[in-house]
């Protein structure tokens, strides 16, 4: 490296305090970029945060583009919910969930949650929130037309997803695509550890105008790790536990047990505990938040994941931090937090002023 370069990398880890990776072919790293090319044609890349503060940072760029610039084994958990196949556009170039096929989609996510496994402690976990999509009947899709909505044409939109191009990837009109799964195992085969399907039940689903099969009210998290043996706090999310009896409800029972289990007692003779370890389907509302115009991910969701993942004082990383919630979550929680998001109207509009105002409103009750 030349010495001029050498200048230049050791500036920004100076002023920045991040470390500065060689990131070959230049990819975007968003706002806040500062780039150096070398000799050697390597582009060397440091990304500045948009926004600080001491409960955490933000960034803004592409996911994989910044987390490249992060330190390794830096943070200790990832709680996110990547934007859904085919669902939304944000009117972003190098957006993430309108890819021509399922395929490119998930090899999108599993190149940024590559990076994530980088940055991650040995002993982190990844929990990923995922909905899924059908396929349709639809006209293809012509990425050379935009309608006035700003959706790319022969693209049709639902609440739960998008209707797709038949054909693709072998699959057949009005075919549940089962994008959380080919995710799950994509990541799965690339190094994670898949440790739990934990299914998010929803009591208030957007209804469904639909005759042949059930309105869908659930959603996964996926519940990832970069070892075998990681962090994870059991007791930090336990359960109420309570005791069902039989008949009357004031009156004693005998109930004779087989071997190991009650044996010839009566409920009010077995000890007694008040909390049960977490089942893995977790019944949270969703939430809409006015100034998005569309349902969150509801903080009641990822409170367990960060209680569980993420010791006190630790840090916790969303790639797509969208409105904020992850942020938010984490500092009530006593944790720092790293969020990356593509969109700058985002993150200037709505997650910033709401970090502000509530941190600020937490701050006068600690």
């Amino acid at each position: 490296m030349a010495a001029g370069e050498t200048a230049v990398r050791e500036m920004w880890q100076v002023n920045y305090g991040l470390l500065v990776r060689e990131v070959p072919g230049g990819a975007f790293c968003g706002r806040g970029c500062g780039v150096w090319e070398s000799n050697g044609g390597v582009l060397f890349a440091m990304v500045e945060p948009y926004y600080s503060t001491s409960a955490g940072v933000i960034y803004c760029g592409a996911a994989t583009a910044v987390l490249q610039s992060l330190p390794e084994k830096s943070v200790h958990c990832c709680v996110t919910s990547p934007p859904y196949y085919g669902l939304r556009d944000y009117g972003q170039e190098g957006q993430i969930g309108l890819e021509q096929t399922p395929d490119e989609y998930v090899a999108k996510l599993v190149d940024v949650f590559r990076e994530v496994r980088r940055v991650l402690r040995d002993d982190g976990t990844c929990w990923v929130n995922l909905g899924d999509s059908y396929t349709g009947g639809g006209a293809g899709r012509n990425d050379g037309n935009h309608r006035a909505d700003g959706r790319q044409d022969g693209v049709s939109y639902k609440a739960t997803g998008v209707t797709h191009n038949r054909g693709l990837c072998g699959l057949k009109p009005k075919d549940l695509i089962g994008i959380p799964w080919r995710v799950a195992f994509a990541l799965q085969a690339d190094g994670w550890y898949l440790r739990q399907d934990i299914i998010w039940h929803k009591p208030n689903p957007m209804p469904e105008s639909v005759t042949d099969r059930c309105t869908k009210a659930h959603e996964y998290v996926f519940l990832l790790s970069k070892s075998a043996r990681y962090f994870y706090d059991a007791e930090a999310v336990k359960e109420s536990a309570k005791w069902e009896r039989w008949g009357n409800q004031t009156e004693k029972k005998q109930h004779t047990g087989t071997a190991g289990h009650l044996g010839n007692k009566t409920i009010e003779e077995l000890p007694i505990k008040d909390t049960k370890n977490r089942r893995s389907v977790w019944t949270v509302t969703t939430q809409p938040f006015s100034e998005a115009h569309f349902a969150t991910f509801p903080p009641k969701l990822i409170e367990p994941c960060i209680l569980a993942g993420c010791p006190e004082g630790g840090t916790v990383l969303d790639p797509f931090f969208g409105s904020g919630t992850t942020g938010l979550v984490a500092y009530e929680q006593g944790r720092k937090f790293i969020g990356v998001d593509i969109s700058e109207t985002y993150l200037r509009d709505i997650a910033i002023p709401r970090i502000e105002k509530e941190t600020q409103q937490l701050r006068l009750f600690r």
